[in-house]
């Protein structure tokens, strides 16, 4: 699975002090000028706590996707100040795939600090909603791939869905999902009931990260839980550097039953 990259501007503040001026002394005005980094991008490394390898993709607007190879997001909104970055997560186990102690959603923060297109090195601290608490430290580096502009007609095909990881059981997997011209996703799955309709959108055009919401209904047997989401939404990206090319979701939902995540792998057709 690879992610691509974007690099937002960095944020720029402007503080201006005026020595008082009088009695024949002359103003003295000096400025300081403090530029955040940015941690919007596509990113790879790994979970200390795991072992496992970690993807994130964060857009211009800091929202945040980190996913770990056994299907767990950290879904949150990035903030930084200086080199300096903070992440409130809400973390969801892919589904079917609950955490050790049979939870499948948690909260936790993430600490550290990032350079801009190259870095982020932080600590994350994570409870499930069954009381586990684990702390991990977190060593991603930067996907240039990110840089690729983005488009609804780049996106779009026939792709055919699989299971992302080992034991994940996927609504849609081994069926055909349809990404049209105008975003509009659709995809039904004969064998677990389930249909799935929704859109893609872009983030940025000019980077490799669209945003991502889906709704799934007629689920049966184990997947019946998945019909009472009112909507999936997350992240994508596309790569397009291999053939035939990949687009990876990453989507996460809550609702009166549980809170969900879902990680799809689709290959063009």
């Amino acid at each position: 699975m690879r992610w691509q990259t974007f690099v937002a501007p960095g944020i720029v503040a402007f503080g201006l002090t005026a020595a008082g001026c009088g009695g024949g002394t002359d103003s003295d005005t000096s400025s300081t000028t403090t530029t955040n980094a940015s941690a919007a991008g596509i990113w790879a490394g790994t979970d200390s706590a795991s072992g496992l390898e970690l993807i994130g993709l964060v857009d211009s607007a800091g929202n945040a996707d980190f996913i770990r190879f056994d299907g767990v997001q950290f879904v949150g909104t990035v903030q930084v100040s200086g080199t300096s970055l903070a992440l409130a997560v809400d973390g969801y186990a892919q589904f079917g795939l609950p955490f050790a102690d049979g939870s499948t959603s948690g909260v936790g923060t993430v600490s550290g600090t990032v350079a801009t297109a190259s870095t982020i090195s932080g600590t994350l601290s994570f409870t499930t909603s069954g009381n586990t608490a684990t702390t991990s430290t977190w060593s991603l580096t930067f996907n240039g791939l990110y840089d690729t502009a983005s488009s609804l007609s780049a996106i779009s095909g026939v792709y055919t869905d699989a299971a992302a990881f080992a034991g994940a059981a996927d609504p849609m997997n081994g069926v055909s999902v349809t990404i049209a011209t105008d975003g509009s996703i659709t995809g039904v799955n004969a064998n677990t009931g389930c249909a799935l309709k929704g859109a893609v959108t872009l983030a940025n055009a000019s980077y490799d990260i669209y945003a991502v919401s889906y709704t799934l209904s007629g689920c049966t047997g184990d997947f019946t839980p998945l019909n009472g989401v009112a909507s999936f939404s997350g992240l994508a990206e596309i790569n397009a550097t291999v053939s035939p090319a990949t687009v990876t979701f990453g989507v996460s939902g809550q609702s009166s039953a549980g809170d969900y995540g879902l990680v799809s792998a689709l290959t063009a057709s």
